[in-house]
């Protein structure tokens, strides 16, 4: 009797025990924290009856994704070509294989911006209405080799779009490099540059995805290469000159991005670039920069951005810590509210407020994040590569990237802002779809979204100095995980697994 009693428990014990196990939410998670993570496998967790809930909801879907990446600029080119082979494919492999970041969305710049190492044009000739001097030879040595090596590493290739920062000083009206306006005669002259800039690259083999009409329309505060629009005169030139003229020479597919400024200033731009039919023919989205402020996400703009146009794009293509020398082989410093940019010292004093001192991984982490959360579809950093000085750059306008680089003794370092974008890019591809979640503690700031092959990417930040749990819900199936305090995760629920 006593044997049969026994095995009826034991039966009932291995019975709950194969419940548990299937109710067992199976993730894989990675982890980037101040502590010393990066992107490590974290698999061990410890039980919390304090636990916070995120529960999954796939079956409710918003945006889909572009891509994220960074820029191809002529600083980071000539760095990488003054680096031993290497290295420099050390670095190429971090930003573009698959078992890296896996960047798939880029970006570049037409003729030279403040991260060039000179001024230059690719119509030299003044008064070249056609255009029949164009060359793109000042790309040739660094830019190109880079974005072609790029192409190599990449096993699903990546989009590219281009932004100039001003045409020729002979096609404006201050004759200038910084500031002015296109003057309206060479409209024409400047849409044929676009045309020709699509042709000279594929003629190299590289294959332009799109363009941003102008980088920063408003300007720079007249520092850098510049050129102004009003959110009028930039329509003017798109409906009845560049997109007429693209079309017409068989490239209607090109992606056309207006705006390109910093989000505070959106709904002005879209509410003219989206006015009607007309205007928003040849508009396939809007781009924006993260410089406004270092904490605020502006959900509202870009709420309202996305409801006036909710079928095109809205990337945000431009973010960097600006204005700062990067800390050398220093990980604790991308951590710490030690960072400053041009507001700290520039912003009137209204908006001071707005600049405070902070924590680089932070600022990526929670705007990235924050973006995902408000219909933004792409996330480009700037500069992939600089060096121990911020640069070069022609201005002395000095920013960080996520690798930083001493070409004097060929050393590369990784800064935790490589991680930071990795757990974005590499997790989440091209195509997935942000999903719905419900996350109970407002301290963990969390994104989600559903890849094309099934698997969910739940990226997770958790900015406090205190370590925290939470319970990660898909339908019946639930798994604790733990973050550390001020940590960075991405937690892959694989369908398949589960």
């Amino acid at each position: 009797m006593k044997t049969i009693y026994f095995s009826a428990i034991l039966f009932l014990s291995l019975i709950i025990s194969c419940n548990k196990i299937d109710n067992k939410l199976l993730v894989d998670v990675y982890e980037t924290s101040e502590s010393g993570n990066k992107l490590t496998n974290i698999t061990a967790f410890s039980s919390d009856k304090n636990a916070a809930t995120i529960k999954l909801n796939p079956s409710k879907t918003f945006q889909t994704i572009t891509g994220f990446g960074g820029a191809f600029t002529e600083s980071s080119a000539y760095l990488l070509n003054k680096l031993s082979k290497k290295n420099r494919d050390t670095i190429l492999q971090a930003y573009f294989a698959e078992d890296g970041a896996n960047y798939s969305l880029t970006r570049t710049h037409m003729n030279s911006c403040d991260f060039s190492l000179s001024q230059y044009s690719y119509s030299p000739v003044e008064e070249d209405m056609l255009l029949e001097h164009f060359t793109i030879k000042e790309d040739m040595d660094d830019l190109i080799p880079m974005i072609k090596d790029a192409m190599k590493v990449s096993k699903d290739g990546f989009k590219i779009f281009a932004s100039p920062w001003t045409a020729a000083p002979w096609m404006k009206d201050n004759k200038k490099w910084v500031g002015g306006k296109l003057l309206p005669k060479y409209y024409d002259t400047w849409a044929l540059f676009f045309s020709k800039y699509v042709d000279a690259y594929k003629t190299e083999g590289i294959d332009i995805w799109g363009f941003t009409v102008e980088n920063e329309p408003h300007g720079n505060g007249n520092n850098w290469e510049s050129m102004h629009y009003s959110p009028e005169e930039m329509t003017e030139f798109v409906e009845h000159h560049l997109g007429p003229k693209l079309e017409a020479d068989g490239k209607g597919d090109l992606k056309i991005l207006g705006y390109d400024q910093n989000r505070a200033g959106i709904k002005e731009w879209v509410d003219v670039m989206f006015k009607d039919e007309a205007s928003s023919k040849y508009y396939d989205g809007t781009a924006i920069h993260w410089y406004e402020s270092t904490n605020k996400i502006f959900p509202e703009a870009l709420q309202y951005a996305h409801n006036k146009a909710p079928n095109k794009y809205l990337i945000e293509t431009e973010g960097c810590i600006d204005s700062q020398v990067p800390e050398w082989k220093n990980d604790a410093w991308y951590w710490q509210k030690e960072a400053t940019d041009w507001g700290w010292d520039w912003a009137p004093e209204k908006d001071k407020h707005l600049h405070p001192k902070y924590a680089p991984v932070n600022r990526y982490a929670r705007d990235i994040i924050g973006c995902l959360n408000n219909w933004v579809d792409g996330w480009v950093d700037w500069n992939m590569v600089l060096d121990k000085q911020g640069g070069p750059n022609w201005f002395k306008n000095w920013c960080v990237a996520p690798v930083i680089v001493d070409p004097a003794t060929d050393e590369v370092y990784f800064t935790p802002l490589y991680y930071t974008m990795a757990h974005f890019s590499k997790y989440i591809r091209p195509e997935a779809q942000i999903i719905d979640l419900e996350n109970s503690d407002k301290d963990l700031q969390v994104t989600a979204a559903k890849n094309t092959d099934g698997s969910i990417a739940v990226v997770v930040f958790n900015e406090g100095k205190t370590k925290k749990s939470f319970k990660l819900s898909l339908g019946e199936k639930e798994t604790l995980i733990n973050i550390d305090a001020q940590a960075l995760q991405t937690i892959i629920v694989s369908t398949s697994k589960n």
